[in-house]
C-alpha cells in the first residue's frame, strides 16, 4: 500500500514552528537562497509586464520591490536552461541541447550549485521539476540536494514519471520512494518548500523550487482558479494556463508572508524567473504550429517558447535582497543570462566555486548593487537544438545589448527593432561579420563533447534496480518517441536504443514491458527480444496474461547499446516502452 503524504496547509504551517525559535536559529553569516523558476511561463505572462488578463498580485508586489533583470536570457526548452541554470555553463557543453532522447541528462562531471552550496554547510532542497534526469547519477538526489521531492522526466504524466500522475493526488519521487501526496501539485511544491524551511533551522538553507507548471503537456487547475477567467471570450485552455499561473502567484504570496512572519525576507536571496518563452502567449507550442494564437500578448516579442528569437527566451528575472545591499524598484538593462545566476549567487553567499569548474556566466553583483563603472560588453549565445546531434548555425541567435545575429541570416537592432520584424543585415555586414566571428569561436569551444553519449547507469549500488524507459531513446527524431505516457496509450509502433553503463560484472534481470508494473497492463505481443550490443540476443515467447517478459543475462562492466522489441503475431513490433533493469548479484 502507498503511503499518502497529507499537505500540511498553507495557511496552518505557520503555527507548526515558533516564530522566536526560527529567528534566533537564523542569526547566521550567509543568506539563505531561494530560486523559484516557473515553467512556461514567458516574459508577458505577468501583469506588471503589461498582460490584459492575467491575475498575478504577488509577482506585481515583487517585481516593485525586486532588481528586475530586464534583458535577461535562457534557452528556448526547459532542460537546457536548467543544466546552465545549475551549472552556470552553457547547456550545450553540458550535454544537454534537448529534453528527451538521452540529452536532457547533465553528465556527471558537472558540478551543480546544490553541490557547492552543501559543500559550503547548506541544506539543500528540490522540490517539483529536475528534468536533467532521473536515475543515479543524474538525478537531484544524486547532484548536491539533501531533500529531493520531484516528478520524473520534463513534466507531470510524462513517460518516466509515475504512471497516472495528472497534477491531483499524484505520486512523486520522494528522496528515492514514489509516495503519494494529497492535493495539487504546485500547491504540494510550495508546501513541501516550507516545510522544508521550517526544518532548516540550524544552518543556512539553499530552496530550488522548479514549478512544473504552467507547463503544457497536462493542462490542469483547480477549477477556482480557471473560473477567474471564465467570463472571457477565450479558449479553455488558455483560461486554465492563466489559472495555473495565478495559482503559482497565491503560493508565492504565501511564502512571502511565512518568509516575513518568520522573519527570514532580510537574510534570505530570492530569485523568481522562468525557464523559456511563453507557451501561450505570442504563439501556441510549437512554434510551427501558428493558429489564432498569432495575436496572443507577448511584450511586443516575436514568438514564444521553443524560438531562437527573443519571445522564445528573454524572460523575467527578479532579484530580491535587501539584507545583502541590493536596492530593488529598478531594471538592468544589460543583457545577462541563466549562466550567470550560480556565480552570482556564490559571490553574494561569500563561496568560491572549485577551480576545476569555469563559468561561462559572470557574477551580477556588481549591477545588482550599482558598483558597475567597469562592466564590460559581452555577448551570448543561445540555440534551440532538439536533435540527436547538434547542428551548427541551427535556431541560433548570437545577442549584444544592441544586436540579434539569427542563423547568421538575420541581424536585427533591438534598440528600435524589439520586435525582431526588419532584417538589416546588408545595412551592416561588418557587424554581422564581428558576431558570426564571435559565434564560431564559442561554437569550436563547447562543441568539444558533442558525440559523446550520456549513458544511463545500471547494477550501480546507488540503485538498483533501475528502470529504463522510451523517453530516453536515442534516436533522430521527437515525432517517433513516446516520451508521454498519452503517446504511450497509443501503442506506436516505434522503437530505438539506449546507451548504456554496466557497473559491475555480474547477473542481470531485464523485464520487458509496454507499461510499467504498476498498471498491470497484458501484453498482446507474442515474443519479445532483446539484444545487448554484440553480447546478448535472444528471443521468448509471452506468456499468456504476462504483463512482462524476463530475461536473466551474464554481463561484464562497459558501455553498450541495448534495444528490445515486443513482437505481434502478424510480425509488427514495438521497443518495449518499459525495461525493468537490476543486477541479480545483491
Amino acid at each position: 500500500m502507498q503511503k499518502i503524504i497529507l499537505n500540511r496547509g498553507i495557511l496552518a504551517i505557520g503555527l507548526l514552528t515558533c516564530l522566536s525559535e526560527i529567528e534566533q536559529s537564523q542569526a547566521q553569516d550567509k543568506p539563505n537562497v531561494i530560486l523559484i523558476m516557473t515553467d512556461d511561463q514567458g516574459y508577458g505572462d505577468i501583469a506588471s509586464h503589461g498582460h490584459p488578463h492575467l491575475v498575478t498580485p504577488h509577482m506585481d508586489k515583487l517585481w516593485e520591490k525586486s532588481v528586475r533583470l530586464n534583458n535577461f536570457h535562457v534557452d528556448p526548452t526547459c532542460a537546457p536552461t536548467r543544466s546552465a541554470l545549475m551549472t552556470g555553463r552553457y547547456s550545450g557543453r553540458v550535454g544537454v541541447w534537448h529534453t528527451v532522447m538521452g540529452r536532457n541528462l547533465l553528465r556527471e562531471d558537472e558540478t551543480t550549485l546544490g553541490e557547492i552550496l552543501r559543500e559550503a554547510g547548506y541544506r539543500t532542497g528540490i522540490f517539483g521539476k529536475w528534468h536533467l534526469g532521473d536515475t543515479y547519477p543524474y538525478g537531484a538526489k544524486f547532484r548536491g540536494f539533501d531533500d529531493a521531492i520531484v516528478h520524473y522526466a520534463g513534466g507531470v504524466g510524462q513517460t518516466p514519471d509515475y504512471w497516472g500522475n495528472d497534477y491531483f493526488e499524484d505520486h512523486y519521487n520522494d528522496n528515492g520512494e514514489w509516495r503519494r501526496f494529497q492535493g495539487y501539485c504546485t500547491d504540494v511544491w510550495f508546501n513541501q518548500a516550507l516545510r522544508f524551511i521550517q526544518e532548516s533551522k540550524d544552518q543556512p538553507f539553499f530552496l530550488y523550487l522548479p514549478t512544473n507548471a504552467a507547463h503544457q503537456t497536462r493542462p490542469h487547475v483547480p477549477e477556482r482558479y480557471r473560473m477567474l477567467y471564465n467570463d472571457l471570450d477565450e479558449p479553455e485552455r488558455l483560461k486554465t494556463y492563466w489559472g495555473m499561473i495565478t495559482n503559482i502567484d497565491d503560493n508565492l504570496g504565501v511564502m512571502i508572508d511565512r518568509l516575513k512572519s518568520w522573519g527570514l525576507m532580510e537574510n534570505t536571496i530570492l530569485i523568481f524567473m522562468g525557464d523559456n518563452g511563453t507557451a501561450m502567449g505570442a504563439n501556441h507550442w510549437p512554434v510551427d504550429q501558428r493558429d489564432d494564437w498569432s495575436e496572443r500578448y507577448n511584450a511586443g516579442m516575436r514568438d514564444g517558447k521553443g524560438s531562437h528569437y527573443d519571445g522564445g527566451h528573454r524572460l523575467f528575472g527578479f532579484v530580491y535582497y535587501p539584507g545583502g545591499g541590493i536596492q530593488g524598484g529598478r531594471n538592468i538593462e544589460q543583457i545577462t543570462a541563466h549562466i550567470d545566476i550560480m556565480p552570482t549567487v556564490l559571490e553574494l553567499c561569500g563561496i568560491s566555486a572549485p577551480d576545476s569548474v569555469k563559468f561561462d556566466g559572470v557574477s551580477l553583483v556588481p549591477l545588482l548593487t550599482g558598483k558597475n563603472e567597469n562592466w564590460q560588453e559581452r555577448t551570448i549565445f543561445v540555440h534551440n537544438q532538439r536533435v540527436l546531434s547538434p547542428i551548427k548555425w541551427k535556431e541560433t541567435s548570437v545577442m549584444t545589448n544592441r544586436w540579434r545575429l539569427i542563423d547568421n541570416k538575420e541581424l536585427y537592432d533591438m534598440t528600435v527593432d524589439p520586435g525582431q520584424k526588419r532584417n538589416i543585415i546588408d545595412q551592416h555586414p561588418e557587424v554581422a561579420k564581428s558576431l558570426r566571428q564571435e559565434y564560431n569561436l564559442w561554437w569550436e569551444d563547447i562543441s568539444a563533447r558533442f558525440k559523446e553519449k550520456t549513458p544511463l547507469y545500471v547494477g550501480t549500488e546507488h540503485q538498483n534496480p533501475v528502470q529504463l524507459n522510451s523517453h530516453d531513446w536515442m534516436i533522430d527524431s521527437i515525432s517517433n518517441l513516446p516520451w508521454n505516457q498519452t503517446h504511450v496509450l497509443k501503442r506506436p509502433l516505434s522503437n530505438g536504443p539506449w546507451m548504456v553503463r554496466i557497473a559491475k560484472k555480474g547477473t542481470y534481470a531485464f523485464i520487458l514491458r509496454e507499461r510499467p508494473e504498476v498498471a498491470n497492463f497484458q501484453l498482446t505481443a507474442d515474443e519479445a527480444r532483446l539484444k545487448i550490443g554484440e553480447m546478448y540476443n535472444e528471443r521468448k515467447k509471452v506468456e499468456q496474461d504476462a504483463t512482462g517478459v524476463r530475461f536473466e543475462v551474464a554481463l561484464s562492466p562497459g558501455d553498450t547499446e541495448i534495444m528490445t522489441w515486443l513482437i505481434e503475431e502478424d510480425g509488427a513490433s514495438r521497443g518495449a516502452y518499459y525495461v525493468e533493469v537490476f543486477r541479480m548479484d545483491d
